[in-house]
């Protein structure tokens, strides 16, 4: 039986690239999304491409069970993982009032909820395998409180604080948890125009998605704590705390007002 890695939002974006990722490396991976279509027509690709096994599984993460599903189609595959990847995630650039009921319920229930949930499931599981590893995605903005994208930035907040404390609580069991902090990344997440995200490769301020997974996936291996992406994101958290509020501000009103994406 080879090696099975789990990655949830796998049907694009960072998730896709973490996918083949793990099948370069020869990982069988079960990938689960909420969007049926790509996701299948994805799976076919990797699996072709790289020669493992792929397991296209379409779930809503924000159902409460979405972890005793997880778990059954593992059972009913004879799969034993080894990784966990929790990589899917929403944006939206609006102020916290403005973003429907509904959208702030996914919010908490997919980056706080469910990340949870699966990281202790994953983890009960990999302590009584002796070994495991699971990656679990914040992002730059958790060091931010930047008005604008408040609910993204706080959620995120949370997985990395939540992922720092159960790396030293598993730690002990030969369990890996390693929260990757990224900044910007050349994905759809953020609504940005592909004329603006070129631009935005060349000038550097945002990274390539295979780039930055196959980065993080080679940290994770090796038993790292943290992944930030760039010396100059890095960097820059030793002065996001000092940002004066007035420079907040403009940030907000000159780019997130323009409505780069509704919420």
């Amino acid at each position: 039986m080879g090696k099975i890695a789990v990655v949830t939002g796998a049907s694009g974006g960072i998730g896709l690239e973490f996918c083949k990722a793990l099948a370069e490396r020869k990982y069988d991976v079960v990938m689960i999304s909420i969007d049926d279509e790509p996701l299948h027509a994805a799976a076919a690709v990797i699996s072709e491409a790289y020669g493992v096994r792929t397991f296209p599984m379409t779930l809503d993460l924000c159902r409460t069970d979405a972890a005793d599903r997880i778990f059954a189609y593992l059972e009913n595959f004879a799969l034993d993982p080894d990784v966990l990847v929790n990589n899917a995630g929403i944006f939206s650039f609006a102020p916290a009032a403005d973003i429907p009921e509904g959208k702030i319920n996914a919010f908490v229930d997919l980056h706080v909820r469910a990340t949870t949930a699966l990281s202790l499931r994953f983890a009960r599981y990999f302590k009584e395998k002796g070994k495991g590893y699971i990656l679990n995605m914040s992002s730059m903005s958790c060091w931010m409180p930047m008005p604008g994208i408040a609910m993204y930035s706080s959620t995120k907040a949370y997985i990395r604080a939540f992922s720092r404390a159960l790396h030293y609580e598993m730690r002990d069991y030969g369990v890996r948890v390693m929260v990757a902090c990224p900044g910007g990344i050349a994905t759809d997440l953020f609504g940005l125009p592909d004329n603006l995200k070129r631009l935005a490769l060349r000038l550097g301020a945002i990274a390539r998605p295979d780039v930055f997974a196959r980065k993080a996936v080679g940290r994770l291996l090796k038993g790292r704590q943290q992944y930030i992406n760039g010396i100059t994101n890095r960097l820059a958290i030793l002065f996001i705390g000092m940002t004066p509020t007035w420079v907040r501000m403009q940030v907000k009103r000159r780019l997130l007002d323009k409505g780069i994406q509704k919420p």
